[in-house]
């Protein structure tokens, strides 16, 4: 497992899946040039015609900086030997654990790289404040219109301005169990809410712990419960309701994230439910989120909500698939129509607009490109429309995510937090849902995070 950083989200656990090599897409070494009259050119896979618009770009680099790194670095590595072998450009791969905190340093002393994969809104408005971000090119603008939502193009976007086009993504809103315990108890997977809450009082009624959880994660502790927050923010408030929460056009204190904090309460700090085979409700806030999943190995908890990247946490050599030991399932609406799908994901972010940067941009922008990547292994998950699902090297995980990510009825909303100032989001945001775990009230929890919103 290859830790990015402290925090999914603002800071995500990058999973740690085994690497494939460059299987089905093996590049032909042939230069690129037209091979016939009416045949474009082709390298492996994928058309060189459309790069032929950025003029020679044969002898230049583009330096790509990301806090992807060994072992998740090489798919990505890979992914890109089409696009080398078409232009003639080297692609030179920097991964760094400390990138979060690096770009915006190597940005303000103008020592930025050519591209940079950013990982939340937040960081990418504070990187344009600097100055230093270019705008993204017309046909890199054109492929975001057409391969993903608006929303997505929305969270690129900076005071009216489109700087960087979607990458990879996450979901958030899962549940992780175990079908054979499903199975044998005949019971469900719940489609609302009410489904949800009934599954939990019917396990409970057996002398179960139904839930854990845990929220340790270093200097991150409490996200866990911010993402709880958001999922029930979004559920019981709606998407509009939630984007004004997000943008403090609401306070932090009023009704809806109230009541958000309450419905994750009678999950979270509800002692009939919690803490599956590690303890009280208290012993929420000492178990790390990496290990709090796995009493549904061993049979001491049935629930465990947590991202689609938590399939890197299961004990090597389990299952993980719909008939397997876990998997996991999507964490339901008010209805079963509804779809609203919480997630995090990442931005492809140029500092410079030489024509060889604006050809990687437009490559990494592509639908060819997804489906590349997608074969290769390693996180495949993203919001591009253009991927094919059918053909990717997906595991089921990822093939749930992905299915939920395309589903037209799904709702999408960036994690919460990774939009706030960081003065809120990865700070009193944690701070406070920590206190309120181990005992504060949901009144002062949010009074107090709606102190620390910067005036």
């Amino acid at each position: 497992m290859s830790l990015r950083s402290t925090r999914p989200g603002r800071a995500k656990m990058r999973v740690a899946a085994a690497m494939a090599s460059a299987l089905g897409l093996v590049v032909s070494m042939a230069a690129c040039g037209s091979t016939g009259e009416d045949e474009p050119a082709q390298t492996g896979s994928i058309d060189c015609g459309p790069y032929e618009k950025f003029g020679d770009l044969k002898g230049k680099t583009v330096s790509f900086y990301t806090g992807i790194v060994t072992p998740e670095d090489t798919a990505y590595i890979n992914s890109f030997k089409p696009f080398e072998e078409c232009t003639g450009v080297t692609i030179k791969y920097e991964g760094d654990k400390a990138f979060e905190t690096q770009i915006l340093v190597r940005a303000r002393a103008g020592n930025a790289p050519d591209i940079a994969i950013v990982p939340q809104p937040g960081l990418l408005a504070q990187l344009v404040g600097t100055g230093t971000v270019k705008e993204a090119p017309p046909e890199v603008v054109e492929n975001v219109d057409k391969f993903w939502a608006k929303d997505w193009k929305a969270y690129g976007t900076v005071n009216g301005k489109f700087y960087s086009a979607p990458m990879s993504a996450n979901v958030k809103s899962l549940v992780w169990y175990s079908p054979k315990e499903f199975k044998d108890n005949n019971w469900k997977v719940p489609t609302t809410l009410d489904e949800l809450q009934k599954l939990s009082d019917d396990i409970a009624a057996k002398g179960k712990k139904p839930w854990c959880a845990g929220i340790g994660s270093g200097e991150a502790t409490g996200w866990p419960v911010t993402d709880w927050m958001e999922d029930m923010m979004l559920r019981l408030s709606g998407p509009q309701e939630y984007d004004k929460w997000v943008k403090h056009e609401i306070p932090f204190n009023s009704a809806g994230p109230r009541a958000a904090l309450d419905e994750a309460g009678k999950y979270l700090k509800n002692d009939k439910y919690m803490n599956g085979g590690l303890g009280d409700v208290k012993s929420i806030a000492t178990t790390t989120f990496q290990d709090a999943g796995l009493p549904i190995l061993q049979g001491n908890c049935s629930l465990y909500r947590m991202a689609s990247f938590y399939a890197a946490n299961w004990t090597p050599g389990t299952t993980v698939a719909e008939d397997g030991q876990v998997f996991a399932f999507f964490l339901p609406g008010k209805t079963a129509n509804d779809k609203p799908v919480l997630g995090g994901g990442e931005f492809v972010t140029a500092f410079a607009d030489r024509p060889e940067v604006k050809a990687f941009q437009y490559y990494m922008s592509t639908d060819t490109w997804a489906n590349v990547k997608s074969k290769l292994g390693g996180t495949v998950v993203s919001a591009n429309k253009g991927l094919k699902i059918g053909e990717c090297k997906c595991t089921d995980i990822d093939k749930l995510s992905l299915q939920l990510l395309q589903d037209p009825n799904a709702v999408f909303r960036f994690d919460g937090s990774d939009l706030m100032p960081a003065a809120v989001g990865s700070n009193a945001f944690w701070k406070q849902a920590t206190a309120w775990i181990t005992g504060q009230s949901t009144q002062a929890t949010v009074d107090n995070i709606e102190a620390a919103w910067p005036k």
